[in-house]
This record gives C-alpha cells, sequence and structure tokens, in this order.
C-alpha cells in the first residue's frame, strides 16, 4: 500500500464538491433554544476575555513572562469562539447549511487552531508554575519574557503547520458520494471519510492528531504536577505544600475545564450517540473559552488587585472631572 494517494507527485484531478452540508443535532425539539444558549455563551466570553485582556495590557506590573501566557490563552479563546459561534448560529439559526467547500476548509482550519491552541497555552502555564515552584531562585533566569514569547510562537508554528497539513490532505480527496458532514463544524474526520479515493494519509494525521494536541500536552502537565507534588512532598511542610497549590488552583481549573469532556468524548466515542458527541464536542469548545477569565478573575490575586486598582483610578478620574466642570462651568 502506498502511504500516499497514487495520484501523488503526478498530474490528476480531485472532485471537489461546490459545497458540504453540515447537519448538526437531529431529531431533538426545540433545539434552536441550545444555538441561543451558546450565542449567550459567546457574549459573555467575548466581554470576559476582551477585559482579561485590557487589564493585563493596562497594568504594567502584570507584564511578566506568565501573564503573556495569559494574554495569549484570551486571545485565542477569543479568536477561537468567534471564528466558530458566529458561523455555527449563521448555519442553525438561519438554516445557511450549505456551506462552499474552500470556505468550509477555512472554516475547519480556524476551529482546529484555536482548539489546538488551548491545549499547548496551557502547557505554558504549566511550565511557568514548575520553574515558580520547584526552581523559585532561578525562576527569573529561567522564565525569561523572550523565552515564553518564543515558547508561544512555537507552539503557533507548530499547530498552523499540523492544521496546513490536515487541510492539505483533505484538498487531495475526491468526493463523487455524500457531501453531509454530521458534525456541527467542518470536522476533519467526518469530511475525510466522506471521500472516494484513499484517503489513508488523512486517517494517519487524524490518529496522531489527538496524540500530538490532546495526549502529549495532558501528560506534560500531570507529569509538572506529580512533580511539584513529589517534591513539595519531600521538602516542605503542609501548610507550605497548601501555599504552593494554592497558586496552581486556577491553572488546575482550566486543564479540568478543557480536558475531562474531551477524555470522555475519547473514551466513549464508539459508545455515545451522535447528537450526545456533538453537544459534548460543541460545549468543549464553547465553554472554557466563557470560564477561563472568570476563573482567572476570581481566582488569580494579581489580576484582582488590577482590576481593583483600574477602577480606582477610573472613579478618581471621573470625580476629578466632575469637580473641574462644577469648579469651572464655561470652560469646554
Amino acid at each position: 500500500m502506498e502511504l500516499f494517494n497514487p495520484p501523488f507527485g503526478r498530474n490528476a484531478t480531485f472532485i471537489h464538491p461546490a459545497y458540504f452540508m453540515i447537519t448538526g443535532l437531529s431529531g431533538i425539539p426545540n433545539i434552536k433554544y441550545y444555538y441561543v444558549f451558546l450565542f449567550f455563551v459567546y457574549i459573555v466570553s467575548v466581554v470576559g476575555n476582551t477585559i482579561v485582556m485590557a487589564v493585563i495590557y493596562l497594568d504594567h506590573n502584570l507584564r511578566t513572562p506568565k501573564y503573556i501566557a495569559v494574554f495569549n490563552l484570551a486571545f485565542v479563546d477569543l479568536f477561537g469562539n468567534s471564528a466558530l459561534v458566529p458561523k455555527l448560529l449563521d448555519i442553525f439559526l438561519l438554516n445557511h447549511h450549505y456551506i462552499p467547500f474552500n470556505n468550509c476548509m477555512a472554516f475547519l482550519f480556524f476551529c482546529y487552531t484555536c482548539l489546538s491552541m488551548q491545549s499547548f497555552n496551557l502547557v505554558a502555564l504549566a511550565y511557568d508554575r514548575l520553574i515558580a515552584i520547584i526552581f523559585p531562585l532561578h525562576y527569573q533566569v529561567k522564565v525569561t519574557h523572550k523565552f515564553m514569547l518564543s515558547l508561544i510562537v512555537s507552539f503557533w508554528v507548530f499547530v498552523i503547520i499540523l492544521v496546513l497539513i490536515a487541510v492539505g490532505l483533505i484538498t487531495r480527496l475526491s468526493f463523487c458520494k455524500s457531501v453531509v458532514i454530521n458534525s456541527y463544524f467542518c470536522d476533519h474526520g467526518q469530511i475525510y471519510r466522506l471521500a472516494c479515493n484513499s484517503h489513508f494519509p488523512n486517517y494517519v494525521v487524524s490518529c496522531l492528531f489527538p496524540v500530538l494536541i490532546f495526549w502529549i500536552p495532558l501528560a506534560f502537565i500531570l507529569i509538572s504536577y506529580l512533580y511539584i507534588g513529589f517534591t513539595l512532598a519531600n521538602v516542605a511542610t503542609v501548610h507550605e505544600t497548601l501555599k504552593a497549590f494554592k497558586t496552581c488552583i486556577a491553572h488546575l481549573s482550566l486543564v479540568a475545564i478543557y480536558f475531562i469532556p474531551l477524555l470522555i468524548t475519547f473514551t466513549l466515542m464508539e459508545n455515545i450517540h451522535p447528537n450526545a458527541r456533538i453537544i459534548n464536542l460543541s460545549l468543549t469548545s464553547v465553554f472554557p473559552p466563557m470560564l477561563n477569565p472568570i476563573i482567572y478573575v476570581l481566582q488569580t490575586q494579581e489580576i484582582k488587585e488590577s482590576v481593583k486598582k483600574l477602577l480606582k483610578i477610573r472613579g478618581k478620574s471621573k470625580t476629578a472631572k466632575k469637580k473641574f466642570t462644577i469648579l469651572c462651568p464655561f470652560v469646554d
């Protein structure tokens, strides 16, 4: 068996459909209310992530390597939800179920890129916590602005290349039968299975993708926290251990929110109803971006203090302006 399709490397014509049809959830009454619910989740996500990015940008005390990763996480959440939810509402609320082939490829690219970057952002934050707790005296040397920026950029490059390979391989397929995608977006696995020529390279990518994007990052995060726990158990008191882990609560919450639904879906993939799979994956796509800023604002002391400080400055500014207007009513 050839690794790639027989036409690779030779002149060939691939049959691409004019459009795909995305079916989404089927057989559920009043399902439009679910999509309206996703719209409100999206609004909260946009507001929350915009606030987090604005706070980090405005407060110079938050210009640290850790908050470079937090800013990137908020950006990815905002960008990813904006790529997914408006199009999802257009498809299912406005009944535009048919999506042109090229638009579908772009939809796939942006959705997979942002979903994957969420995973790698959690890796960057796990590394930050590992160095901060295990090597506190070397933290300023090991985790610099340059290092964190380089790490984030390398993650973006890796993810974009990986997703571009997946999209590029789909363009090497011919679709001469069904064009119905049984998902809520242009799902890679659902699309390549519709092909009528060999899709073995796509199958290989679909097997490697979860390993590279999901399992390896999760393994790194779990090993990091096991190492942190093992080290603290040997050198610190119970009180010191709890104090150290308190700084990790926000990150651990994000890890649980992102990975647990995916673990359930991957574990029960063959045994759950397609509608249950779609609901689980759609909530996994939109809920973490909504909850991430809420968790960071509520559980991260630096951001809470920064928000209070910015609100206090704004309040003083309004008070000063009001006093000036009273004292000098005729000044423009």
